[in-house]
């Protein structure tokens, strides 16, 4: 992201316009006692008539000057506002978006929400119309006291000696909201981050009958950010009403000195009127002082918050994107984009992949925590990798390291001879197509969620073809829209083994070299996933990562590894496997009944399936999961 100069220069031509109306009306303003004061000495007191329409018709002039003047300003300033603040809530989430996952690691989603929607509304007011209405009222103020000045330089000690007391106010009144919206913003943050987690976690709360822990969670926060709240407002409520009272104090004793220069002779009646009229006007400056402080306290802390975001960079580096910094011009960010999206579509459409994969002394630890070592895996194009082991064994880190979610901290990936790190993100991603186990649907139709990632790329054919091989047409069909239907956040609506299945078509349609499902048929009855893995069999094209709990997953993988202590304990066939009867033929032994005389293995309601001369199983088994 850019420095907040940076996003206010690009309007600097704006800036001077709104400046220069908001002096043009300021002076007019400035105007209107001295015509004030000719009334009174000169038409009232002096008996001169002649003056009046004249002198009437200047302050009419004064009034639509000021109208049209001030309509600019305010337009001007609101346009800038609203502006930086589209142009940075932009960069901001553009930015976001070019993070690792250990960055999301870090940061939850409330805060996250906060940063880029309350603190940049925040900031834009600061720089908009709260922050030229400061410098309004400043110059308000010093024009003021110099027409003060020359009408008596005397009486103008009266406000110079009170706006003092006003500042003192001010200044001890936004310190206090300084520290006080410090405070709210994280809080904010906190209150969005549990409400979040709450609602969309709707069906656990209410299974597990949380509603009341919820509830009484919720509640603790909104205390706090209630507390903080309330601290804020005792704040203007005990430095607001001072500054309104030596307001008052100063107009009053403004009108009581000026009286008495007035009954002296040494002031006309005109000139105290004016006067009067000035120091009348320079009060609501110090009223809204207030206001503005509190307002420009907010937009500093907030973007405090937005910096702390900005600045912290992406662990995970693209080489396509060395040239290109994210705090350049928004032209600079939309060619990068583009370029990423091109790419992605060439690498997926113009087959610059073949599916190649070496894993070479692999290994990851994160946090100070290894979670693998020393992984070899050799996969030509086309050939089907199968991974089991125990929850933690680190299968999913395979697959987040074949992303480049994370890098790995020992060995290296290569993707057809070259190391991962070396290919562009785009084209890395654009070559695996990714079942994930927590899977992931967006509030839009059937269809767009297939097409996720390359809406412009895959036709309805493809869809169709797609939904087809992962057993979905049968059950879409049926639906309102059929392909059209929109499905609820997340696939609220859905069964699990909809939505997984939903997710397996999204992979199949991108038909991309590598197919990797994590987990993927979890969901799915014994029959479906039979189907399925069927028609996977028939991809003869894609070099395919399966990872399951089940046997029947991966039994038909060219190769299985089984990890055990972050490392591979065992490799191999099913066949060969199943000999060695190690971690691997434990895990069938649990899942199946062997029965010797038949040569046949049973699961529960599923029909006999033969495999053979299989042994019989140890008791002593152990679950790879």
């Amino acid at each position: 992201m850019k420095k907040l100069g940076t996003y206010m220069k690009r309007y600097g031509l704006l800036y001077l316009l709104g400046f220069t109306v908001m002096v043009i009306g300021t002076a007019l303003d400035m105007l209107a006692p001295l015509i004030t004061r000719r009334i009174i000495d000169d038409v009232i007191a002096g008996g001169r008539m002649e003056l009046l329409m004249r002198l009437l018709l200047g302050l009419l002039g004064i009034g639509i000057g000021r109208a049209i003047f001030q309509y600019i300003k305010e337009f001007s300033y609101d346009y800038i506002g609203v502006s930086v603040g589209y142009h940075m809530r932009r960069d901001l989430f553009r930015h976001i978006q070019t993070m690792s996952m250990d960055f999301f690691d870090r940061h939850n989603t409330g805060e996250l929400m906060t940063r880029t929607k309350e603190d940049v509304d925040k900031v834009w007011g600061a720089v908009g119309f709260v922050g030229i209405l400061s410098v309004e009222a400043l110059i308000y103020t010093v024009l003021a006291l110099v027409c003060m000045f020359r009408l008596n330089p005397y009486l103008t000690l009266v406000p110079l000696a009170v706006l003092p007391l006003i500042g003192f106010c001010a200044v001890r009144m936004e310190n206090g909201l300084g520290r006080v919206y410090d405070q709210i913003s994280e809080e904010t943050a906190e209150l969005n981050t549990v409400a979040q987690e709450c609602i969309a976690g709707v069906r656990t709360v209410k299974a597990f009958a949380r509603e009341n822990y919820e509830i009484e969670k919720f509640s603790r926060h909104n205390q706090l950010f209630y507390d903080l709240n309330m601290e804020q407002a005792k704040l203007v409520a005990k430095y607001q009403p001072l500054i309104t009272f030596w307001g008052k104090v100063m107009l009053l004793a403004v009108v009581i000195a000026g009286g008495m220069m007035v009954i002296t002779g040494r002031m006309t009646l005109g000139a105290l009127g004016a006067f009067s009229e000035y120091a009348n006007n320079v009060i609501w400056p110090m009223e809204l002082l207030g206001w503005l402080c509190n307002d420009l306290a907010s937009g500093a802390a907030s973007w405090k918050k937005i910096k702390k975001v900005a600045q912290q960079t992406p662990q995970i580096k693209d080489p396509a994107a060395k040239d290109t910094q994210y705090n350049n011009s928004p032209e600079t960010l939309r060619a990068h984009y583009s370029t990423q999206d091109s790419s992605a579509a060439a690498a997926q459409h113009n087959g610059t992949a073949s599916g190649a994969l070496t894993f070479e002394h692999v290994g990851f630890s994160l946090d100070g925590h290894e979670i693998l070592k020393d992984i070899n895996i050799t996969l030509r194009p086309g050939q089907t990798l199968g991974i089991m082991g125990m929850t933690g064994a680190g299968k999913t880190t395979i697959v987040n390291l074949l992303q480049r979610f994370y890098d790995v901290t020992e060995g290296r990936i290569l993707l057809d001879g070259t190391d991962i790190r070396d290919l562009p993100l785009a084209k890395l991603r654009a070559s695996s197509a990714v079942v994930m186990q927590d899977v992931f649907l967006f509030s839009d139709s059937v269809t767009e969620n297939i097409k996720t990632g390359c809406r412009e790329e895959i036709q309805m054919p493809t869809v169709e073809w797609a939904c087809r091989q992962a057993g979905a047409a049968h059950f879409i069909s049926r639906l309102g829209n059929q392909y059209e239907t929109i499905i609820g956040e997340r696939g609220v609506g859905l069964s699990g083994g909809q939505k997984q299945r939903i997710s397996i078509a999204r992979a199949l349609a991108k038909q991309a070299p590598i197919l990797i499902l994590d987990d993927a048929t979890s969901a799915l009855d014994m029959e479906t996933e039979k189907a399925i893995q069927k028609n996977l069999k028939e991809l003869k094209q894609s070099t395919k990562i399966i990872i399951g709990h089940r046997i029947s997953a991966v039994r038909s993988a060219d190769e299985i590894i089984v990890l055990e202590n972050h490392t591979i304990a065992e490799r191999g066939t099913h066949e060969e496997l199943m000999a060695l009867k190690g971690r691997y033929y434990q895990t069938w032994c649990v899942q199946y009944e062997v029965e010797n005389a038949t040569g046949r293995t049973r699961t529960s309601g599923q029909a006999d399936v033969p495999v053979g001369n299989a042994p019989t199983c140890r008791k002593e088994t152990i679950l790879c999961q």
